[in-house]
């Protein structure tokens, strides 16, 4: 590699972005710039210290894997991101995909197959785990035929996503509110139009729909 790639690293487990960060710096020209452990800390992370690849786990607090690739991607579109996930379902990795990541990687590859990633990654190319390759192929199968159905989140904006989750893992709407700096009537009106989407009509049915497609984890 010509010069050192910069990494970002966005995992809600110390220990494993420690022991990632060891690893990866043992490869010539790596080296981690940040760490992050939630998606908005990631987002605030990659903005301010544009590096060339964020990996980048799923399942996060507050702000999820997916929408923070959205907005990594919306903010820095130079930015590369590789997913890390335990979940290989073909949900996640289409969101994935179409939320602009180039990378998706199952956790339980070995390290040598990140490393493989991260240098495709860095030459302009898409890397998914072999074992996960055939959910996009099949994807791409299933849309040259009859349109499928879109599942009900697919209708809901990114803030509304980023609300869903917000209300999922049980802060109310004064918290919300806060955390994005708006007022509580937004939140609530969010709330609203959420519910519709999903016809779903409870903090409890919203939380059982976020576990379900893995917007928060149980």
């Amino acid at each position: 590699m010509s010069h050192d790639l910069r990494l970002i690293l966005c995992d809600d487990h110390r220990i494993f972005r420690e022991g990632l960060k060891t690893m990866l710096e043992k490869k010539p020209g790596l080296r981690v710039v940040g760490q992050a452990d939630d998606g908005a800390s990631a987002v605030r992370l990659a903005d301010e210290a544009a590096p060339d690849i964020v990996i980048m786990d799923l399942t996060l607090p507050g702000l999820n894997g997916i929408e923070a690739t959205r907005k990594i991607v919306a903010l820095r579109r130079a930015i590369k991101i590789i997913v890390l996930s335990m979940h290989s379902d073909r949900r996640f990795v289409t969101e994935t995909l179409k939320a602009g990541a180039s990378g998706y990687l199952v956790k339980d590859a070995a390290f040598d197959e990140l490393f493989a990633a991260v240098c495709a990654v860095r030459e302009g190319k898409t890397y998914l785990s072999p074992s996960i390759a055939h959910i996009v192929v099949e994807g791409c199968v299933r849309r040259a035929g009859p349109e499928a159905e879109e599942p009900p989140a697919a209708a809901l904006t990114p803030r509304e996503r980023e609300v869903l989750q917000l209300l999922a893992e049980g802060s109310s709407a004064k918290q919300i509110a806060a955390r994005l700096e708006v007022s509580v009537k937004t939140v609530e009106t969010h709330r609203m139009h959420i519910m519709d989407k999903l016809d779903v009509h409870s903090i409890a049915g919203l939380t059982r729909y976020s576990i379900r497609e893995g917007i928060i984890s149980a």
